[in-house]
């Protein structure tokens, strides 16, 4: 296949390009001159004007050839490489309202129809048969680099790639995820949350303050609404929405009057407020009710503090978590019937009372309970990420109360301080009004932006592994759940005539490097004396294992390609590379900060176990080498 050529720049200085084009420029095939209709009579006919205008149309969108340019001279000026928030801006600049980026520059912008961008983690430079980027200090590492042809006859030990990419994108861009020296941020978070533009935070705060000075100071206008609640995975009483079916054992609390008022009572209504949290333990069916306790609002009195006695045999008290112990336990009498029954009765009075929590939809999990009145601090406060992401609740009362909490060690957490500390940020919220505990960079998600472009037309959909609409695709027009590759494919195909923006995530190939492992939990205690677990980074698949996973997704790119319309614009990025030892090495960093806080002493802890300062630089190194990643851009022909 014919390569791309490159416009040189007028000057004659430097012998290098100024634009590199992203993809294989595609032949236009204008087609023979139509003839000019005539009657029976040999009179020519005049067609009319709606079509003749369409006509025109189509003709100038032909001739108009959307296309992608990596502008070099600016890419040299960056400090760093091309981010996970650019590939998001040009996403906006495609289909919303963002401006042109600087780094490419895209010829007839407007002629583009859909845009498609598929995130493939495991697609590294060495699978591409791409040469490793340049460390030399002359030499930028973030300038693009030319994809080469497949290879007719491949070496048998040779990678043998992924011939889609290689014979459609001429250059791949070099990109950088988002981080700190020592770890590497969410490439989903960066891609899907931005910062709002200055004309809608402007009406935010225009909005925000009129709503401030119309309202008085009170607790009951941070109520989760209906939508809040489902969309952070609240069991919902029956009589506000029927997304949750309650199983054998859950009860729901009963109010007088089904309206309006339930979620915005009126001023004259001064129902209790009462912040609860419950304590867990793990028995062999799971985890257990272990301890729960409420306090008033009002006066800060805890009115109910009570041991669960679990209904089966404990396996593990999660002391480090919940501050349980044997000795505790052993001495409850109150089986989880009579908790539930207590709690039951005391938010089923008039008027309704209001739940005060941090994540409260856990401990309502917990107590099988479903009530319509909530408050959240974890959501009437904010991430200083933003949107989605949920604030700790340490941090939290850290943060806005300036004082430490869940600093036990072993001796756990204490429900009693927890619910306290839950208090004190709403007493703080309530005093300084709904902008307290929010940034000044307000963030948003990038199917908001969307959805107010260009008359609110532009219809969105996500197409990802899990569910979507719980995550990163809440504010799209559809989100598709998926589990595995073929159904991201197929939830694909079938969106792409109906949608203009789509977001599709491959992971196979990641899954089968070994990149992909389950999230720890705090089910498990962590010993910290003891070293940490096995690193899986020598474990490598040899190119004979890799090609049926990288054969299955050029097939599937191809598939995907063959379905989409001409001049859809397609957005194809890595994320990230290899990041297992960048996670090995913050695992035994963890683990020794952890065993310094519970008072151990350094030559307490096995060679294997301690942390060094050659550790701390191979870590700055690692998290480096994790963050790179791939980009590539390609506008598909007529």
């Amino acid at each position: 296949m014919k390569r791309a050529q490159m416009s040189t720049p007028a000057s004659s200085d430097s012998m290098q390009p100024q634009f590199l084009h992203a993809n294989k420029r595609q032949k236009i095939d204008t087609g023979a001159e139509e003839p000019i209709p005539q009657d029976d009579e040999g009179w020519t006919k005049v067609e009319k004007r709606k079509v003749k205008k369409q006509k025109k149309t189509e003709n100038k969108l032909g001739a108009a050839v959307p296309k992608f340019m990596y502008a070099k001279g600016e890419i040299l000026k960056r400090r760093d490489a091309v981010g996970i928030n650019d590939i998001r801006e040009l996403v906006l600049h495609l289909s919303a309202d963002a401006p042109p980026p600087s780094w490419v520059r895209v010829e007839n912008p407007r002629s583009i129809t859909k845009v498609v961008a598929l995130l493939i983690p495991g697609l590294t430079p060495e699978i591409l048969s791409l040469p490793p980027l340049p460390t030399s200090a002359t030499a930028n590492p973030n300038v693009p680099i030319a994809v080469p042809l497949p290879p007719a006859e491949p070496h048998e030990d040779a990678s043998p790639g992924v011939p889609f990419i290689s014979c459609t994108f001429t250059y791949a861009c070099p990109t950088r995820a988002p981080g700190d020296q020592t770890r590497m941020h969410s490439v989903l978070n960066a891609f899907f949350q931005g910062p709002v533009t200055g004309e809608e935070k402007k009406r935010r705060l225009t909005e925000r303050l009129t709503s401030e000075r119309a309202q008085e100071k009170s607790p009951m206008r941070y109520l989760l609404t209906a939508e809040q609640m489902i969309e952070n995975g609240y069991p919902m009483p029956s009589y506000m929405s029927e997304t949750f079916e309650k199983p054998p054992g859950w009860v729901e609390t009963s109010v007088p009057v089904v309206d309006d008022t339930l979620l915005s009572p009126s001023t004259a209504e001064t129902p209790r407020i009462f912040a609860m949290d419950c304590e867990m333990c793990m028995t062999d069916e799971g985890k257990q009710l272990a301890r729960v306790c409420l306090i008033d609002y009002a006066s800060g009195i805890v009115v109910y503090d009570q041991l669960v006695k679990p209904g089966k045999p404990v396996v593990d008290y999660l002391t480090r978590w919940s501050g349980i112990t044997a000795e505790a336990l052993d001495k409850a009498t109150a089986t989880f019937e009579d908790v539930q029954a207590h709690i039951h009765s005391v938010l089923s009075t008039t008027p309704t009372p209001v739940l005060l929590g941090h994540s409260l939809e856990s401990d309502l999990n917990a107590l099988k309970i479903c009530h319509p009145r909530c408050i959240d601090t974890a959501i009437i406060f904010h991430h200083p990420r933003g949107r989605p992401l949920k604030p700790g609740l340490a941090w939290l009362t850290k943060k806005w109360c300036g004082r430490e909490i869940q600093n036990r060690g072993e001796g756990g957490h204490d429900p009693e301080e927890d619910a306290r500390a839950c208090l004190d940020l709403l007493k703080k919220k309530v005093e300084n009004g709904p902008g307290f505990g929010e940034f000044r960079v307000d963030m948003e998600s990038i199917f908001e932006r969307i959805s107010r472009a260009r008359g609110g037309t532009v219809k969105s959909a996500v197409v990802d592994h899990g569910n979507p609409a719980a995550w990163h695709g809440q504010k799209a027009t559809t989100c598709v759940p998926c589990k595995t590759d073929e159904d991201v494919l197929e939830g694909l195909v079938d969106a792409a005539s109906t949608h203009d923006f789509l977001f599709g995530r491959f992971t196979a190939l990641a899954d089968a490097r070994g990149w992909i492992t389950a999230k720890a939990t705090g089910d498990t205690a962590l010993d910290p004396l003891a070293a940490p677990p096995p690193s899986n980074t020598s474990v490598n698949p040899s190119p004979a294992e890799l090609r049926p996973v990288l054969a299955t997704l050029d097939a599937q790119l191809r598939k995907l390609y063959a379905a989409l319309p001409p001049r859809t614009a397609l957005i194809l990025f890595t994320g990230h590379s290899d990041p297992r030892r960048m996670a090995e090495l913050n695992a035994r960093k963890a683990a020794f900060e952890n065993a310094l806080r519970m008072g151990r002493n350094v030559e307490e802890l096995g060679v294997e176990c301690r942390w060094t300062t050659a550790d701390a630089r191979e870590l700055e190194e690692e998290v480096e080498k994790a963050k790179r990643g791939l980009l590539f851009l390609g506008v598909k022909g007529a």
